[in-house]
């Protein structure tokens, strides 16, 4: 069942039906998404937009598809190379039957479509009432967040954060029972090799079947891979996935990762071991985080973010346009929000950090990000910061909250997250 309160598919389809029947505030919703992306638009009239990234796709899968040199091209002015799994490069073939342009606006309207339906997962998964996912305010919420930095440099880079978002989130708000559970998620770790945490975050919190039902989807994707193209596969499980300079350089503004905060904060272009060990601290302290989120407060929405935030923290390059993942994020501060002045100022604070693109104000270019002072880090990393402080936040709102042993693991228990309450029995909130 789709419904957040479990009473089945049929309720959240009736909401949107109900919101249909309300023409007026559909067509200003729809409005106002045109509006975005006619605004998207004209600005990629004054400033190109590279959409760099499907164009590699593009050369992915005619590589794919023609038996050529997968790890051996570059293409664009930037010089990028394929860095994905073979199997995404399968899925890149279809890229190949369209001229470039037709391509390019396609991925525009697709991702837009994508982060429609990310929020509606969000919503849902927060708990947030049918009312705040009706069809009028995705729309409008959609030709919003369509400028926040994450997803507008998903969007003009013309990457796939958002499609993995949607499987891993699609894949985990599913009933711990549910049949092939984990299943996407292996498949979206095939495609990009960091969704792979999410099984081990199924595995720690006692969903073993889902997580091994994860390591099936990677595995299939990985034989489909090598059966269809065996040297590429070699290739890259034995030497191009351990080779990170292939993505880019570490230090620059562009990496929101734990690496990339260190290299400029030690103004050193190879953080070394400093980095290894605070990944390493980081990995553990928010995979611990995630599993006691889920144990002590059974709120298994932020045990998934926190276990993204993990990813994105520890990944050695971790680009902007990956923290997508502030689309979950904001539905699960929104929800906890309620009628709190202060807990509304920070979904507007966090707000605030994903759209104020502060890392690009910054003079950067060439080597600068290397010399940056002390007061410019934050702004540098605003990432990375707010990762660390959610994951400190979520440790200390777990810190007195008893244990969750004998809790029934039904269906009501698997969501993510479980029901929420009625408004006059109040829960506890990861910022209060």
């Amino acid at each position: 069942m789709s419904a957040a309160d479990g009473t089945g598919t049929w309720t959240w389809r009736r909401t949107w039906a109900q919101s249909i029947a309300s023409p007026g505030r559909l067509v200003l919703g729809a409005g106002l998404l045109g509006l975005s992306l006619a605004a998207l638009y004209a600005l990629s009239l004054v400033v190109q937009l590279p959409m760099s990234d499907i164009e590699v796709y593009r050369a992915e899968g005619q590589a794919a598809a023609t038996g050529g040199d997968l790890y051996g091209f570059t293409v664009t002015r930037w010089a990028l190379p394929a860095t994905y799994p073979p199997f995404a490069a399968l899925l890149f073939i279809p890229t190949t039957w369209v001229s470039l342009t037709t391509l390019k606006v396609t991925c525009v309207l697709v991702n837009a479509a994508l982060l429609a339906l990310l929020i509606h997962l969000s919503c849902k998964a927060a708990g947030l009432r049918r009312a705040a996912y009706s069809a009028p305010l995705v729309l409008v919420t959609t030709a919003l967040g369509l400028w926040l930095e994450p997803v507008f440099q998903t969007v003009v880079f013309g990457q796939i954060n958002l499609a993995l978002a949607c499987l891993v989130l699609w894949d985990l708000s599913r009933p711990d029972g549910a049949r092939f559970k984990g299943f996407a998620t292996g498949l979206a770790a095939g495609i990009k090799l960091t969704p792979a945490i999410f099984a081990v975050y199924l595995l720690i919190t006692g969903r073993v079947k889902a997580a091994f039902t994860a390591l099936a989807g990677f595995v299939v994707s990985v034989l489909l891979g090598a059966l269809v193209l065996p040297a590429a596969s070699v290739e890259f499980w034995t030497r191009r996935m351990f080779e990170t300079q292939r993505v880019g350089k570490v230090w620059i503004v562009d990496n929101q990762s734990l690496q990339g905060l260190l290299a400029r904060l030690l103004h050193t272009t190879e953080p070394g071991m400093w980095w290894l060990a605070a990944a390493a601290v980081t990995g553990a302290a928010g995979l611990w985080i995630a599993r006691r989120v889920h144990v002590r407060r059974g709120l298994d929405l932020w045990g998934v973010l926190a276990t993204a935030v993990t990813a994105l923290l520890v990944s050695p390059i971790s680009w902007s346009h990956h923290w997508v993942w502030c689309i979950p994020l904001l539905a699960a501060l929104i929800a906890h929000a309620r009628r709190d002045v202060w807990r509304w100022a920070l979904v507007a604070a966090v707000t605030v950090a994903f759209a104020a693109r502060s890392m690009w104000a910054l003079h950067h270019r060439g080597t600068l990000a290397l010399h940056f002072s002390w007061w410019q880090q934050p702004l540098a990393a605003p990432y990375p910061v707010l990762g660390l402080a959610l994951l400190a936040a979520l440790a200390w709102w777990t810190r007195g909250a008893p244990g969750r042993a004998g809790a029934p693991r039904g269906r009501s228990a698997a969501r993510v997250p479980a029901p929420r309450v009625d408004a006059r029995r109040p829960t506890g909130s990861p910022t209060g």
